[in-house]
């Protein structure tokens, strides 16, 4: 579940794949349940007349702001690649093996990227978390996602300067979702303050397999009801934060015994099956009003025959999650740097493939020049309808406006961000639950 990142040999994990008021930013309301305007739909796919856009200036900001896009600048909405070194303005060793002389903040302009992704690497102090969202934040014309997997336990990107509350297993066993509302709460607070807007996060697996190598103690527990309802509340504290929060990994990635960062996870569950043991955590987490939800890279046959894992497939995405569960928020692949992404196709008819099935925001692209052109020549060959693009781009804009980030740049105070970090509260509360 490691994966080492160019000649720098930087640790970064890829299991991502992944209290208001913080740091002088007031959290913006989110509308439950809302939906980027939309024109007619294709018909194509069964998908309902959700997160659709008309490319008509109007009044609305979303509308506005996808109106003045061309394709190139839609396409790069949809990326959100590893970020490489702690300033938005120096070159780091991994950034120019990847991507030449470019600053971190020149990366984000020449692809038009709709968001970035943090890990440990990124990370050495509070103030200097701050330095890096807000470089990256002024580099961009359309404010960014910030995001990083805090799931807390095991996987706690931003560990280095917030507090350590426990894992999922851990607030699961208590019984109590209170806590789990609460600890998001805070969690969402710290990130906000560090100006990191999406957290990756809550695990909405059910550990059905306890040998299972990649979700185990991550997951609320084996119970699907409980899990449920911690879900439910996780995503409710995270709102209350104004951090927008991210359900993973649909269809569900609890009952495996391959990690699918090195390989592909097959699910044999019936459908009668994913309905009793996987569904119920997702349903809640949609009820919830959760933002984004995330693929997982694992073959449900009796979800889709075709071999595809979930990330690539029409009928799991567009069919199941969009038509049947009724979600209206961000999709997001999970990783695509992962063993179980990759096995079928090459990195660019992969992105192809995963924006095709339904995917709005593509993570961690394993090859983010050639995942980009490979998006824009398929827009401009009709393979992938402009229409389509402007779906995607119309939700992740939606969640954008929704969390207050359209119109501005926006901008966290250092000062204020070491008040709410590791704050005496948080500390207590993370007490509270061990």
């Amino acid at each position: 579940m490691l994966r080492r990142i160019g000649a720098a040999g930087l640790l970064t994990m890829s299991l991502a794949a992944c209290g208001g008021g913080a740091a002088g930013v007031t959290p913006a309301a989110k509308p439950p349940a809302s939906e980027p305007s939309a024109a007619a739909e294709p018909t194509t796919g069964g998908s309902p007349a959700a997160g659709t856009a008309s490319t008509t200036p109007a009044a609305d900001p979303v509308k506005r702001a996808l109106a003045k896009m061309s394709v190139r600048e839609k396409v790069g909405q949809l990326f959100m690649p590893v970020v490489y070194g702690t300033a938005a303005d120096t070159v780091s060793g991994e950034n120019q093996a990847r991507y030449g002389a470019q600053t971190p903040a020149k990366v984000v302009a020449r692809y038009h990227l709709g968001g970035v992704i943090l890990f440990p690497a990124n990370v050495k102090s509070v103030g200097q978390v701050v330095g890096l969202t807000n470089g990256l934040q002024k580099s961009s014309d359309v404010p960014l996602l910030i995001g990083t997997d805090q799931e807390n336990g095991l996987v706690s990107r931003m560990s280095a300067v917030m507090t350590r509350f426990p894992g999922a297993a851990e607030i699961g066993a208590t019984g109590k979702p209170a806590l789990a509302r609460d600890v998001a709460r805070a969690t969402g607070a710290e990130l906000r303050a560090l100006g990191v807007n999406l957290d990756f996060a809550p695990v909405a697996d059910v550990n059905v397999d306890a040998r299972n190598p990649v979700i185990g103690r991550r997951a609320y527990g084996n119970k699907p009801p409980e899990v449920a309802k911690m879900v439910a509340a996780a995503v409710k504290g995270f709102d209350a934060a104004g951090v927008a929060s991210t359900a993973k990994h649909f269809p569900g990635h609890g009952d495996t015994r391959i990690d699918s960062h090195t390989g592909l996870p097959i699910i044999k569950h019936t459908r009668a099956e994913w309905e009793r043991l996987d569904a119920p955590p997702f349903r809640a987490a949609i009820a919830a009003g959760v933002d984004a939800i995330m693929t997982a890279h694992i073959v449900f046959p009796k979800l889709d025959p075709s071999g595809d894992p979930a990330t690539l497939s029409k009928p799991i995405l567009t069919g199941l999650l969009r038509k049947e569960l009724g979600f209206k928020g961000v999709i997001s692949t999970d990783a695509l740097n992962m063993a179980g992404a990759r096995v079928k196709y090459d990195d660019g008819e992969v992105a192809v493939r995963a924006v095709l099935a339904g995917a709005d925001l593509l993570l961690m692209p394993n090859d983010l020049p050639k995942q980009y052109q490979s998006v824009v020549k398929a827009v401009e060959s009709g393979r992938i309808s402009e229409a389509r693009l402007d779906q995607s781009v119309a939700r992740i804009l939606t969640l954008k406006k929704n969390r207050g980030l359209l119109g501005k740049t926006p901008v966290v105070s250092a000062d204020k961000a070491a008040e709410v970090v590791r704050s005496a509260e948080h500390r207590r509360l993370a007490a509270r639950v061990r």
